[in-house]
């Protein structure tokens, strides 16, 4: 079984307050509903990738202007994480665009064009015995 490194613990509690405090602390109308998805801490606590999801917004001027909310917002965060968790350093706070939600929408979405086609072409095509051939052989022998 894993252990459990330091460095993912601090990126889960991190992922977790830093949810917190965008949802309730940081007050820019033009930040969206952001949600964290996930966080990495480097090795040595200097650094922590923030991958955000956007609800509802998919245009690249709306994501940069989001995430440049929160790059300027990521002192003020820092600090308040300082006061929430007992860390010797409070890692530098990177933020990322997290694509895979958009990824994953969208290969849904192509899943289920394959399966209404799919389905589509199955109801077309004629049934077992509508092919038009007469008896076979094994209907002969009865």
């Amino acid at each position: 079984m894993r252990e459990f490194k330091r460095t993912d613990r601090v990126a889960d509690q991190l992922q977790k307050e830093l949810a917190v405090l965008i949802q309730r602390e940081v007050k820019d109308p033009r930040l969206g509903m952001v949600t964290v998805s996930g966080v990495e801490v480097s090795r040595d606590l200097g650094y922590a990738d923030v991958h955000v999801t956007l609800l509802g917004e998919q245009e690249p001027e709306r994501i940069k202007e989001n995430l440049a909310v929160l790059k300027r917002a990521a002192g003020f965060l820092r600090s308040q994480i300082a006061r929430r968790i007992k860390l010797r350093h409070v890692p530098e706070l990177r933020f990322h665009y997290d694509e895979s939600v958009v990824r994953g929408q969208r290969l849904s979405s192509l899943i289920d064009e394959a399966v209404a086609s799919d389905r589509d072409q199955h109801d077309e095509a004629p049934e077992d015995g509508a092919s038009g051939q007469g008896p076979t052989e094994s209907d002969e022998r009865h």
